[in-house]
């Protein structure tokens, strides 16, 4: 059959599949690097590493196509946001890609926040300030290293790398991926001069913005590597969030996607861009006439992670039991526990927190705590904790005018019935499981349909993508979350001074020798 090969660029790997006219995938792969944490809150990939893992994920799903029969009539492209890298003027790298996890911005946030400027940036942007945005960023090196800052022909993200290495040069970057960077004026389409100024970068240093459907063409040298017909059409394609959200099915109106793996997000799909006057959520282009307004939490599945190392440790009952058996020998014990944790809150904010607040200072704690609790109530209530931070997301939605009537989630912890449980009676809406392997990839496959004139609505994504049945909220429980998430709201804003007057006495973390980090 005809196929599309979606190509995604994500933070720990790379990943490839072929998609039929149904959605079917037909080919799969992936290729892993290293996430390297050199210094205390720096975050970056190897930019070599991120482009040969994008050529060898094409060429080795178009082998598999070959295999299989089928024929390969387009490529398209997803990358994760907030990515910022220097670039020669030819388009190949000058140094590491910077992600979004980095948090060497902090200072120059809370100066832009302390300005009074932070707010109208977003509302002209659609990205809050926050250490992970390439605004911040860029305002860093400014602080840093002005010259090199000055100096560096171009400054991109991974989009802008992965296009100049698979179509051989040209300096652009699509709608989606520019309008997550904070320097882009979603509403007048333009790079944002005011944000250019705060950031200290020059327009001519920045991509030109293309639409997220447009077509160019894979350099001869990749198409022949890949044993692809030089005339392939590259879509551009858009970024991870936007693009998972047409990977699930939730496009149409009052249907949301939650992302729900080593962190969190939920996003659903509007109209136009919007402001939101509260600066809790951000706006990202799908394409020039669907949006993705959301919020992504720093914190999901990493919690019961942490909590597996903490509460279990070496303990006996762990030999021989690897991370991932361990994590669901600890939701089984908590789903034994009644909603609400026998009294306790979770703040789960062990890497800080984005959405609703976008506060990379806030830390977690527990509260409530008494002797009778233990293992299993621990557990259980950092569950919730995550579950009512996307509920918190979900409030501003119905601040702005999009309430939500359903969700779809996908991420490994879909997969636990105590995480779909809580979520949909925190949330109070019914939950479906999206049964696809890869749905930001085959977001980028549908993508290219619709650039390709085959999918002309892409609402009908949703009846392409098989789900199990929902999960409904229970009512009683999602009762009990309801009373308690002003709770929640008020105790992390109110420890948030605490934490902060914490964080100047205690001793930071000793810089160490860069390691590998797989999550």
């Amino acid at each position: 059959m005809d196929v599309v090969i979606g190509i995604d660029t994500g933070t720990t790997s790379t990943k490839g599949i072929a998609a039929g006219p149904a959605g079917e995938i037909r080919a799969l792969t992936s290729v892993h690097y290293p996430l390297a944490v050199p210094g205390p809150g720096r975050a970056e990939l190897d930019s070599t590493a991120l482009v040969d893992a994008a050529l060898r994920a094409l060429t080795d799903v178009a082998a598999a196509c070959r295999d299989n029969g089928d024929r390969v009539i387009a490529v398209s492209l997803s990358s994760f946001l907030h990515a910022l890298v220097p670039m020669k003027a030819s388009g190949e790298p000058l140094g590491p890609v910077i992600t979004w996890a980095d948090n060497r911005a902090a200072e120059q946030c809370e100066r832009i926040v302390a300005d009074g400027h932070a707010k109208e940036l977003q509302a002209r942007t659609g990205t809050p300030v926050h250490p992970m945005s390439p605004l911040t960023k860029l305002a860093w090196w400014a602080d840093s290293d002005p010259e090199t800052l000055r100096d560096t022909p171009r400054w991109g993200g991974v989009k802008e790398l992965i296009v100049a290495a698979l179509a051989g040069g040209p300096f652009l970057v699509d709608l989606s991926v520019a309008s997550g960077t904070g320097l882009y004026d979603i509403h007048a389409r333009r790079w944002d001069q005011d944000a250019l100024t705060v950031s200290g970068v020059r327009p001519e240093q920045l991509a030109e913005v293309v639409p997220t459907t447009q077509a160019l063409t894979l350099d001869p040298s990749v198409a022949a590597a890949a044993g692809l017909e030089p005339s392939t059409p590259l879509i551009i394609g858009a970024a991870d969030g936007p693009l998972a959200n047409l990977g699930v099915g939730a496009t149409p109106a009052g249907v949301g996607a939650i992302s729900l793996g080593t962190s969190g997000a939920l996003r659903t799909v509007v109209g136009a861009p919007t402001s939101d006057t509260a600066g809790r959520l951000f706006c990202y282009a799908l394409t020039e006439d669907r949006w993705v307004i959301g919020g992504a939490v720093n914190n999901a599945g990493s919690v019961v992670r942490w909590a597996g190392s903490a509460f279990v440790g070496d303990s006996s009952d762990s030999v021989g039991e690897d991370a991932d058996d361990r994590d669901a020998r600890l939701l089984d014990e908590a789903a034994a526990v009644r909603a609400g944790s026998d009294g306790l809150i979770c703040l789960p904010y062990l890497l800080g927190e984005r959405a609703p607040w976008w506060r990379p200072g806030m830390r977690g704690a527990y509260l409530g705590l008494r002797r009778e609790h233990g293992r299993p109530q621990l557990v259980r209530a950092a569950v919730e904790g995550v579950c009512q931070q996307l509920a918190l997301v979900r409030d501003s939605f119905d601040a702005e005018g999009a309430p939500l009537t359903e969700i779809r989630a996908t991420g490994g912890a879909a997969a636990s019935k105590l995480w779909i449980s809580v979520l949909a009676s925190a949330l109070d809406l019914p939950v479906t499981v999206a049964d696809v392997p890869e749905g930001t990839a085959l977001g980028a496959c549908l993508l290219a349909r619709h650039a390709l004139g085959e999918l002309p609505d892409l609402d009908r994504a949703a009846a392409m993508v098989p789900t199990g049945e929902p999960t409904r909220p229970d009512p009683a429980d999602a009762g009990l979350y309801r009373r308690l998430r002003p709770l929640v709201e008020k105790s992390a804003l109110a420890v948030l001074d605490v934490v902060t007057e914490l964080d100047r006495i205690a001793p930071e973390p000793l810089p160490g020798t860069e390691k590998a980090v797989r999550s």
